[in-house]
């Protein structure tokens, strides 16, 4: 087929179209369609893209926009309390993978610096596809998903001393271009700190401006120049573009712009990574594999086994999973990383392995990379708790009733808040996704319609352009973040206030800017206030010290908010809060350091 612009936009298109929705009907994800796609489309299969190298280098765009929107989700403060994760269990992954598999390498046959250059290289994981699958799960937000975020981005950060030292091991170069180890390595920290130091004081001033010109493609195209500049400036200095597509997003994690950036750049990241997991399809050499299926299942079998291993053990400890989440996090970075073929190329150049290596250790890559979805989605059904499926039925229709209030959950938690807005003459609307919920509330006449409160158009259905309060009232906790995230995004002035399950998912919901209700704090607050009574002490005497309580676990709550990725930190503010509030009931009671203080204006306290 002639590879002309449009007719290759055409087939991409098409094959996404076709692939994807037949993939997701059978339950086997939308990765694992674009693969099938680029497998078929590409040199190995039709032959209808004959290089897919130019629409693998082009198709990176994909990650980097990808990147930057996670970034976007991280403020700067949460992003140095991961830095345990990042260089801990993530450092680790790399180290011990890198050391089994170049020692398996060096078993085989290999130079040691071969070995070293080969297990290098399998240690990295697919950014793109690992992501990918666990976004497509909602498990971003997950422990196992956070972990692996870690490890994948200090993946990002080990690539320049491997690409610096791939020249100095090999033997096939001029020694006088080969780029010291300190030179890379200070261009590096040079451009990270030109970025940040830059974007934190540039970056702001630039979106007001192009937002006072009321231009929508404006305001695109800046987005789009941020991410893409950010990126070619890591290029510059030999790092990956998707570091510096990340920082750019952790910069602008905190402005104003953070959620219309999200969103217009979003569509252009689902396509762009589409594209990419095409492009790996078609890098899959079907004939190499054809001609060696022993060997290359071999390779295959054995990285999985090897680096499910690795990330299992070190998601038990440190990483501090249980087994269930450490089974999950194996799965998902358990396959090879694109970073692979550059490794596999630049050793190729500077003589370190052969071309019939390099072909074979690509393909064993490209297999891993296809054969990832399938062992996630069969971990997920082995460890899926509730096999059972509802059959899905058509959102309801809502007619806009210009409601103060809207209810998103509408099970016993959402119920009580509802009765009491009805009580008062308050017009409300609830959405409920459980249809059986859905129908047994209407026989009461309450006005509850089915639907998903994360779907930005049934909330412009729902009337929401009018409502004053969101209540999130989800007993789920991932589907409540997806709901505040959606108004968030779409109503970014309105209230909303959130049920937490516990204290990592208020953290989460404070994340978006939602005030939380811990759903159980109060009731449990109320009942040792009723115990406290039934042990002699005086009701007032009671609901005082209740109420000081909150006030304490409150204020705890937001200190912890700023640490709660340091484990360690916790425990400590932990601690502290602890002494710290047995002062203040000691002081109530007139004893101690601040009994004096707070006796005289507390004189009938204890």
């Amino acid at each position: 087929m002639h590879e002309g612009g449009l007719e290759l936009a055409l087939v991409f298109l098409l094959a996404a179209v076709v692939a994807v929705p037949v993939f997701k009907r059978f339950g086997l994800g939308a990765v694992l369609g674009y693969l099938a796609a680029g497998v078929v489309l590409g040199p190995h299969g039709l032959r209808v893209v004959r290089n897919a190298e130019p629409v693998l280098a082009a198709s990176e765009i994909g990650i980097v926009l990808l990147l930057f929107v996670i970034g976007l989700e991280l403020s700067p403060a949460r992003l140095r309390v991961m830095r345990r994760p990042v260089f801990g269990v993530g450092g680790l992954q790399m180290g011990l993978t890198a050391l089994v598999l170049g020692g398996v390498a060096m078993a085989l046959g290999l130079d040691w610096r071969a070995a070293l250059v080969v297990g290098s290289g399998l240690a990295f994981a697919s950014t793109a596809i690992g992501l990918q699958l666990l976004a497509e799960r909602k498990a971003l937000a997950s422990e196992h998903g956070r972990l692996a975020f870690a490890i994948l981005l200090f993946q990002d950060l080990a690539a320049i001393p491997l690409l610096a030292l791939i020249p100095l091991l090999g033997h096939a170069v001029d020694a006088g271009a080969v780029q010291p180890l300190w030179l890379a390595v200070l261009k590096a920290v040079a451009a990270i700190a030109a970025l940040v130091l830059g974007g934190r004081v540039l970056l702001r001033h630039v979106f007001r401006i192009v937002a006072r010109t009321r231009m929508p493609e404006v305001f695109t195209a800046t987005a789009l120049l941020v991410v893409l500049g950010s990126a070619w400036l890591m290029q510059l200095a030999g790092l990956s573009m998707g570091l510096g597509a990340f920082l750019a997003g952790v910069l602008l994690a905190e402005s104003e712009f953070r959620h219309e950036i999200e969103a217009q750049v979003e569509p252009f990241q689902g396509l762009l990574l589409g594209l990419f997991f095409m492009a790996v399809g078609m890098s899959i050499d079907l004939a190499r594999v054809v001609r060696e299926p022993l060997l290359i299942e071999a390779g295959v079998l054995g990285l999985l086994a090897v680096k499910f291993a690795i990330l299992f053990l070190l998601g038990l400890r440190p990483g501090r999973l249980d087994a269930r989440g450490a089974l999950l996090l194996g799965s998902v970075l358990a396959l090879g990383g694109e970073f692979a073929f550059v490794v596999f190329g630049e050793a190729l150049r500077a003589g370190l392995i052969d071309g019939v290596l390099r072909d074979r250790l690509v393909a064993v890559v490209g297999v891993t990379m296809a054969l990832t979805p399938l062992l996630l989605i069969a971990m997920t059904r082995l460890l899926r708790e509730s096999p059972g499926r509802r059959e899905a039925r058509p959102f309801d229709d809502i007619p806009d009733q210009h409601p103060q209030v809207l209810v998103a959950g509408f099970g016993r938690f959402g119920q009580i808040v509802a009765r009491l807005l009805g009580a008062q003459g308050i017009r409300f609307v609830a959405i409920e996704n459980s249809p059986e919920q859905v129908e047994f509330m209407r026989r009461f006449g309450n006005p509850i319609y089915y639907g998903d409160p994360a779907q930005p158009a049934l909330l412009r259905a729902a009337g929401a352009a009018h409502v004053r309060v969101f209540v999130i009232a989800i007993d789920d906790m991932q589907s409540s973040l997806d709901a505040v995230r959606t108004i968030r995004r779409t109503y970014p002035d309105t209230l909303v206030f959130a049920r937490a399950r516990n204290r990592r998912h208020a953290w989460e919901l404070m994340d978006l800017g939602a005030e939380v209700v811990r759903e159980t704090f109060h009731s449990s607050l109320k009942m040792g206030e009723r115990v406290l009574v039934a042990l002699g002490a005086p009701a007032e005497v009671a609901a005082r010290r209740a109420e000081r309580f909150r006030e304490h676990d409150e204020k705890l709550l937001r200190a912890q908010y700023a640490v709660n990725d340091d484990e360690a930190a916790l425990i400590q503010t932990s601690q502290d809060a602890r002494r710290e509030l047995e002062q203040l009931f000691a002081a109530d009671r007139g004893e101690g350091v601040l009994g004096g203080i707070v006796a005289p204006k507390d004189p009938e306290g204890g």
